[in-house]
């Protein structure tokens, strides 16, 4: 045995330790790993089961191992999840929810990421607590150029999810800061095709829009596999360095745009009123120009009567014009009545108006 030293060479054997060396008082000696080796192999063969020993226990236990190893290559993907295979780091296949198997470790390995869960990516703002509440803002990303070469102080949110987990996990690194990078430079393009006034007030929506399909569109050209949900305006003001005056312009433009409303309003008013009043003396004067055309027409039509019964009989016809125009001209006016034939002893005229109108005017 190696280190059975029984010739140490002088020493006489008389109790020399393992190393050659004589017991003395320095304490106990170095264990021998042979009898530690063989100690290990006495536990080892009580603690198998009775019958089993030599190459055949070995195979028994080279087979359980084995069993368990294949075993382990079952997995299961949730129904929120897509399954990856890859084969010693390579990808090669996606799998669906439920129980699958691959090949196992070392061989194949499974990644099982989520495809439903909705991820928020905050442009412009830093929130500690994930909430825009409190946030701080972040120029460098906010700070974005018009169309009318005005700055504008834009925040926004953009909701994503994975559409394809092969795409999302492979052909791209650093997902959320790539995603990020392109929402911003899609903000950046729209904003800068539209004017000041429509990214504060009605061009908002369409902002989003068009964000969003700028977005996706950039996304799918790197094959990042995300699919964009929405994006979210929070925030779309002048910067903070100029919002006091630029509060005052959209004051003024206010008061303009409310006095313009009001002579409108005046002009809508008057306008109507002054053509109805026109419309009243147009048909006024229509209706004096068909009535003196009537009386025209009716006179004409008694004359032309008239002049048919006078060619008829002449002169009955003349001493009743006589009659009838007499009878227009002394209908008003004062008549005195002298009979001839009343005698010498009677006064011939009897002023019979005078004499009333003296009475009525003493009276």
């Amino acid at each position: 045995m190696p280190w059975n030293n029984q010739g140490d060479g002088g020493s006489g054997g008389n109790g020399g330790g393992p190393w050659g060396q004589k017991p003395g008082p320095r304490g106990p000696q170095p264990p021998n790993l042979e009898d530690l080796l063989r100690q290990g192999q006495d536990r080892f063969k009580s603690a198998m089961p009775s019958g089993i020993g030599g190459g055949r226990g070995l195979m028994l236990i080279l087979l359980i191992a084995i069993a368990i190893w294949g075993v382990s290559g079952f997995y299961r993907v949730q129904p929120d999840e897509q399954g990856i295979v890859m084969r010693f780091g390579a990808f090669v296949e996606k799998t669906a929810p439920g129980l699958h198997y691959h090949l196992p470790a070392p061989i194949e390995s499974v990644l099982t990421p989520k495809v439903t869960v909705i991820h928020q990516i905050d442009i412009g703002l830093r929130s500690a607590d994930g909430r825009t509440g409190g946030a701080r803002d972040v120029p460098e990303e906010s700070l974005m150029l018009t169309q009318d070469e005005n700055i504008v102080d834009i925040d926004f949110a953009v909701f994503w999810r994975i559409e394809d987990a092969a795409d999302f996990l492979f052909n791209t690194q650093l997902q959320e800061i790539t995603i990020k990078a392109a929402a911003e430079s899609a903000m950046r393009e729209v904003i800068g095709n539209v004017g000041i006034e429509a990214a504060q007030t009605e061009g908002r929506l369409q902002i989003e829009i068009d964000t969003r399909e700028r977005l996706q569109q950039i996304l799918d050209s790197y094959g990042a596999g995300v699919a964009i949900v929405d994006v979210n305006l929070l925030k779309s003001d002048p910067p903070g360095a100029v919002i006091d005056a630029y509060r005052d312009v959209q004051r003024a433009r206010a008061d303009n745009e409310r006095l313009q409303n009001e002579a409108d309003a005046y002009k809508n008013d008057i306008v109507p009123r002054a053509r109805g009043e026109a419309a009243t003396l147009i048909q006024a004067a229509e209706g004096y120009k068909a009535q003196v055309v009537a009386e025209a027409e009716g006179d004409a039509e008694r004359f032309n009567s008239i002049f048919a019964e006078y060619s008829k009989a002449k002169e009955v016809t003349t001493r009743r014009m006589f009659l009838e125009t007499m009878e227009l001209v002394l209908q008003g006016a004062t008549k005195v009545i002298i009979d001839q034939d009343g005698g010498g002893g009677v006064v011939p005229y009897l002023p019979l108006p005078e004499l009333q109108n003296r009475a009525g005017g003493g009276n």
